[in-house]
């Protein structure tokens, strides 16, 4: 729960979340081929839709490499790398801490391939905080354990 709570269906970010949302948000201004879509900061993770705007390389080359010492400039996984390598440092900053973990080493990538598939995750992620109770990131959810 290191990025806030959920209140009668509704995320309060503490510190920390609003780190992740300040950098989150600064993704679409400091790369300019990325749009943000729908998002949402939650206790423990972070659903998102980024939104590839370049036709310079094609969306079979934005999915996440197996080797991460090759990460393609401008590719899904070098935007990720780069926001939670941030995010990870102005926490441990927080904390007066070094080297402490802040995300599991990989996330969940979809390629979203039309407007109804887009419209359906746009509201999943929408909905997120309203299903926290029964949501299987939610620690105190006795199916999620």
């Amino acid at each position: 729960m290191l990025f806030g709570e959920i209140v009668d269906g509704v995320v309060k970010l503490n510190e920390m979340g609003e780190i992740v949302r300040e950098e989150w948000e600064r993704t679409a201004i400091v790369r300019p081929n990325v749009e943000l879509g729908e998002y949402v900061i939650m206790p423990n993770h972070v659903h998102g839709i980024l939104v590839f705007v370049d036709d310079m390389v094609g969306a079979t080359r934005r999915v996440a490499p197996t080797n991460t010492t090759t990460l393609q400039s401008g590719s899904l996984g070098a935007v990720m790398a780069q926001f939670k390598s941030i995010v990870t440092k102005w926490i441990n900053g927080l904390q007066n801490v070094t080297g402490r973990p802040v995300w599991q080493r990989n996330y969940y990538e979809h390629i979203i391939r039309n407007e109804r598939e887009m419209d359906r995750i746009h509201r999943y992620i929408e909905s997120n905080p309203s299903m926290w109770a029964e949501d299987d990131e939610n620690p105190n959810n006795i199916r999620g354990a």
